[in-house]
């Protein structure tokens, strides 16, 4: 027969034992073997007593390790069987197989000892390759082995040898061993077969509890809830006494059901069976009631256990917050301290996440500081939340400070930076920050793509949307849904309809609204009405139910088209045909179509009859109409029921005041500016973006920072005399200054848009598409201007303003002066 001698790990024993002969050995192990029992059996029997009862350390393993070399029994493998346990026992698996291997042909009981051992310190790798030694050496494989090689199996997610351990099992015919039996349930589960594992539990001549829980467990793993309830009841009805693992999956199961009233029936059954101390069941059942929203319940069980450990008080930590009890988890959280119970990771992880969900910044900075006394700073996960934190409360000076300062950085840490950035108005440096992320090795996943797609389509830069989308489909996220619906977005937003109406045809026939709902509001902000509405047709002919932002994106498109009947019918018809009762924003939505087409009349009496008190969206929306048709008095009216809604709103100080100054009424119009003055208040600066090459360019009114601004200027003024040459008459009302004509003709041809529009003109080759986007509604004359330089310079130019898109050529816009 083949020695078992071979090299695994560190199988480079130390020099042989050294007899130690102190006083203190001596005492410690001869002492146990009388004069009058020399001969080897009763030595023997000694030394395993030894080992069962003193090897509670590496000094007196050895000792007696010594003292049986030294007594000539070394070579006992039932006495070596007990002393590679004891090794492997302390951790000292080398020292085991140091042992083992003084056994050229080991018996099953000291293989299995030595396979146990590697088991059970995780040396998953030697465990089979041991089994598959003992296989090729015809050594006898039992049920004890198999079972230690199929649980290594699992550990190293090994499915190929997990099947030839269990091959080799039915063939020893061993596979009816119940412990076996649970093992094979488990690995099996692992791998998602559960069916052959129900076939495996189904043959078993004898099951313990063990094994009825590996196969409930697994079947709450594999999501078939109503298997595993249905061998749950089969427990109770054999008279099979539950455990509190069984309990524990069970309560996971109601849990997963959302099944709240079996679950307080669960409940019953815990105090039925006397686990009302029992710490794993309790703070599983505070786990269920505080997933179904019973916070109350939750709350029940936690004060009545009479013994809590950290992950009880996690759990109702845990949830507090996901019930939006914020102030109840710090509380909670507050008297754990006090109570001087220590607290970890994911405990202040879930105290984060509340202050982030309702920006608590003050108390998530209290959070923080408690982790940095903690010592737990450099936790990936915690840093990662803190920065998530930040992020989200609109801190990111504090976020950058903590991305800056980790030592280690992974992709999710990265997105969080990133989305922070994005979500916050920095598009241009998360895209910058993404540049720097690829440099650096890290592999984007899919909400970092996204993310990203947002903020080219928040900036219009199409080059790095277009980028992003390379990655999305290198890395097989293009045809995700989400994804789908975030290019969709991005194009649309971008100019390129064309590119959302191709990607929304490989996905249209996905089941999810948001993807339809984005193709529609593409279409809307692009003046496609008649499309928008197409898609809205075609989708109620697939069987897809609207939703209220269905409806809120086929109106504004008919509002961006003046389809006025159309967007009537389409109101009349939400509640009536699709039960969708019309909230607010369908109410401003209706206003807006009709303040537009100029029937301001209709659109107060629409205002008189809202079932409800009208919000200041509403309102807006017809302050809006009166400011496009100069209704001075409507306006005013309308302007105080907001100002009476929303006192701190600036936006409707500023349409006001352009009310009045189109009036021509500057005592009025100084009035409002004061009184914004005093208020604090601010107008938002208008500024237009332009992509040109690699980078995003940022323009103001009047701005002359750009190092080329002479040059821009120069080049305006040639345009402003060719399109004068051209019938250009400006339009001065929409300069809301009280200045002289001139000045305003001046102020005019300083609007961001032209200022954009000139760099473009002079930075891309000649006949290249030029695309702009602002963040305020074009005024009359810069669109009148766009109009006549478009036809001048034989190029298409795309404007995104806040309200829609106009594409420009050969001296016409798609909006057809409707907008």
């Amino acid at each position: 027969m083949p020695s078992l001698h071979f090299h695994t790990r560190i199988f480079n024993p130390k020099p042989p034992f050294r007899l130690i002969h102190s006083y203190t050995l001596r005492t410690f192990t001869t002492s146990f073997i009388d004069a009058q029992f020399t001969q080897s059996p009763f030595i023997v029997s000694r030394f395993l007593w030894l080992l069962q009862e003193y090897p509670r350390g590496l000094f007196h393993a050895k000792s007696i390790h010594a003292q049986i070399i030294t007594n000539s029994v070394s070579k006992d493998q039932f006495l070596a069987t007990k002393l590679v346990k004891a090794y492997c026992d302390l951790g000292h698996v080398g020292d085991a197989r140091h042992v083992f291997d003084q056994f050229p042909q080991p018996k099953t009981i000291l293989c299995n000892a030595m396979v146990g051992g590697y088991l059970r310190n995780e040396w998953y790798s030697e465990t089979l390759e041991l089994f598959k030694m003992m296989g090729s050496c015809n050594l006898a494989i039992d049920s004890y082995t198999c079972n230690y090689a199929l649980k290594a199996c699992v550990g190293l997610l090994d499915y190929e040898m997990g099947r030839e351990v269990i091959r080799k099992a039915v063939e020893k015919g061993v596979e009816s061993d119940r412990f076996l039996g649970s093992s094979m349930i488990n690995f099996l589960v692992k791998f998602s077969s559960i069916d052959e594992a129900r076939r495996v539990f189904d043959t078993m001549p004898e099951r313990d509890v063990v094994c009825w829980n590996s196969m409930i467990g697994g079947y709450v793993q594999a999501h078939h809830f109503n298997e595993a309830f249905g061998l749950f009841f089969d427990m109770h009805r054999l008279g099979i006494r539950p455990s509190q693992v069984t309990m524990a999956s069970i309560i996971q199961a109601c849990i997963e059901t959302r099944n709240l009233k079996l679950g307080k029936h669960v409940h019953g059954c815990v105090f039925g069976l006397g686990m009302g101390y029992d710490v794993l069941v309790l703070t599983s059942l505070v786990d269920m009631y505080s997933k179904m929203g019973d916070v109350e319940s939750a709350q029940l069980v936690f004060v009545s256990m009479p013994i809590r450990n950290l992950v009880s008080w996690n759990a109702m930590i845990s949830g507090f917050v996901q019930n939006g009890l914020v102030r109840e988890a710090v509380d909670l959280f507050q008297r754990l301290v006090v109570s001087g119970g220590g607290f970890d990771s994911g405990t202040v992880v879930s105290l984060l996440q509340g202050c982030a969900q309702t920006a608590d910044l003050d108390g998530g900075k209290i959070i923080h500081g408690c982790i940095y006394r903690k010592g737990l700073n450099s936790n990936l996960i915690l840093s990662t939340a803190i920065l998530d934190l930040y992020s989200k409360c609109g801190a990111l000076k504090q976020a950058s400070f903590v991305f800056d300062r980790m030592k280690v950085r992974n992709v999710i840490t990265w997105t969080a930076m990133l989305v922070g950035l994005a979500q916050n108005g920095h598009a241009e440096n998360a895209l910058k920050l993404f540049s720097q992320m690829q440099e650096e090795g890290v592999v984007a996943n899919s909400v970092t793509l996204v993310s990203l797609i947002h903020s080219c389509a928040h900036m219009g830069s199409l080059k790095k949307g277009r980028s992003v989308h390379a990655h999305l489909i290198r890395h097989g996220y293009a045809f995700d849904v989400v994804n789908m619906t975030a290019l969709i977005d991005m194009y649309a937003k971008c100019g390129k309809i064309n590119s959302a109406e191709r990607i929304f045809s490989t996905g249209s026939t996905s089941r999810d609204v948001i993807l339809w709902n984005s193709m529609i509001t593409g279409f809307g902000m692009h003046g496609h009405g008649h499309q928008a509405v197409g898609v809205y047709r075609k989708m109620i002919k697939e069987g897809l139910k609207p939703n209220q932002t269905t409806f809120v994106a086929v109106l504004t498109a008919c509002n961006h088209s003046g389809l006025v009947e159309e967007g009537f019918t389409l109101f009349h018809g939400m509640e009536r045909e699709h039960n969708i009762r019309p909230s607010e924003k369908h109410y401003a939505c209706i206003v807006d179509l009709l303040g537009r087409a100029n029937r301001l009349e209709e659109a107060e009496g629409i205002v008189k009859q809202i079932p409800f008190e009208p919000g200041s969206v509403v309102l807006e929306a017809l302050l809006s109409g009166c400011r496009t048709h100069k209704n001075i008095d409507m306006g005013v009216q309308t302007a105080d029921k907001l100002l009476h809604l929303d006192s701190m709103n600036p936006g409707i100080y500023v349409v006001l005041s352009n009310i009045y100054a189109e009036a021509s009424r500057w005592d009025a119009v100084n009035y409002i500016r004061g009184l914004m003055r005093t208020r604090g208040l601010r107008k938002t600066p208008g500024y237009s973006l332009i992509e040109v090459g690699n980078h995003v360019f940022t323009f103001f009114a009047g701005d002359d920072s750009h190092p080329n601004w002479a040059h821009i200027h120069r080049f305006l003024e040639s345009l402003r005399l060719e399109v004068e040459a051209s019938g250009y008459v400006p339009d001065t009302s929409c300069v809301l200054r009280d200045v002289d004509e001139p000045m305003k003709i001046k102020l005019l041809w300083g609007h961001s848009e032209r200022l954009a529009i000139a760099f473009g003109l002079l930075n891309t080759p000649a006949g290249s598409l030029i695309r702009i986007t602002k963040n305020l509604r074009v005024c009359s004359d810069c669109h009148a201007v766009t109009k006549y330089i478009s036809n001048i310079v034989k190029r298409e130019i795309i404007v995104r303003d806040a309200n829609r898109f106009h594409h420009f050529l050969d001296g016409k816009c798609s909006c057809n002066d409707y907008w």
